[in-house]
């Protein structure tokens, strides 16, 4: 397929970059059947036509299966940000009438719903229940990817740990989480914590996250033997609760496991650390209006 250049885009590239969304979402020409109210030869002569007009190779079909090629996944991703600019004209207009309607697209890290301090959760419950209209998409994802699609406008805010600002982004102070190094049941410092020192610790193995921490928090983890890494909290957790590692959690998170007696802190005055959660949004003079209404709420929430 030769390169060539979309001079200009229309009404109907529009429509077809949407199709060709749709069955990214539903992975095959036979299930976006239903949910475009076309059939499998319409959906296959829209995806040819977009091919054509782009210039590129979007997908493999045929009885392999429907796959993506290294070219559609980058277009797909360029539709995401374009559907996201629609979503906020949408909701620019609707701003002009003062009647909050559209989407509310919120990015959060795993394991912030235990946390006793339930800001997001109010403000959320307060939206909803004041803006019927108002569609609230939560995504959990990692700390760099909640970033990236606020910067880019695919979220509308976020809620992260604050390690390292980024200049596009506004911080807005939520509460500070409270981490401790904690060891599982079967683990041979669980019934013996007051026969060790902090020296002793370097003996047995430790978990090192493997996601970006404060400089406070990385410090201590340099008094571990750090033999495994996670993902997030919840890995973890999973090899806490093995029995063969010790390492730090949130202490609202640990709190469940500490109750049932499954798990119990090490040195809790001396091996903590305290991380920021921050909602971020994306640094703009005129932030849509079902924004500033949550962060209006939000605000309140947190004075109360």
């Amino acid at each position: 397929m030769k390169p060539k250049k979309l001079n200009q885009v229309t009404d109907f590239d529009i429509k077809l970059l949407k199709i060709f969304k749709t069955v990214c979402d539903c992975h095959s020409f036979s299930s976006a059947e239903s949910i475009l109210g076309i059939s499998r030869s319409a959906i296959s002569l829209h995806m040819s036509d977009l091919e054509n007009r782009l210039g590129v190779r979007l997908c493999q079909r045929g009885r392999a299966g429907f796959a993506l090629t290294d070219e559609g996944r980058e277009i797909l991703e360029y539709i995401k940000v374009l559907t996201a600019s629609i979503e906020d004209f949408r909701s620019k207009i609707n701003q002009m009438h003062n009647h909050l309607k559209g989407d509310f697209n919120i990015g959060i890290i795993n394991n912030l719903v235990t946390m006793s301090t339930a800001y997001i959760t109010n403000t959320l419950a307060q939206l909803a229940q004041e803006n019927s209209e108002v569609v609230i998409n939560i995504s959990m994802s990692t700390v760099s990817d909640i970033e990236c699609r606020v910067l880019d406008n695919r979220l509308h805010a976020g809620a992260i740990p604050q390690v390292t600002p980024l200049p596009g982004l506004d911080y807005y102070h939520l509460y500070d989480e409270n981490s401790f190094l904690y060891c599982g049941q079967n683990h041979p410092l669980f019934e013996h914590l007051e026969d060790i020192s902090l020296k002793d610790l370097k003996k047995w193995n430790a978990v090192l996250p493997n996601y970006v921490i404060t400089p406070e928090a990385s410090k201590l983890h340099q008094l571990l033997d750090c033999s495994a890494t996670a993902s997030d909290r919840e890995g973890i957790a999973f090899l806490i609760l093995t029995g063969k590692f010790v390492g730090f959690l949130p202490d609202h998170y640990a709190r469940k496991w500490v109750s049932d007696g499954m798990m119990r802190p090490i040195f809790q005055d001396d091996l903590k650390y305290s991380t920021p959660i921050c909602l971020i949004t994306r640094k703009s003079k005129n932030p849509n209006n079902i924004l500033k209404t949550f962060m209006g709420i939000l605000e309140l929430v947190k004075n109360r």
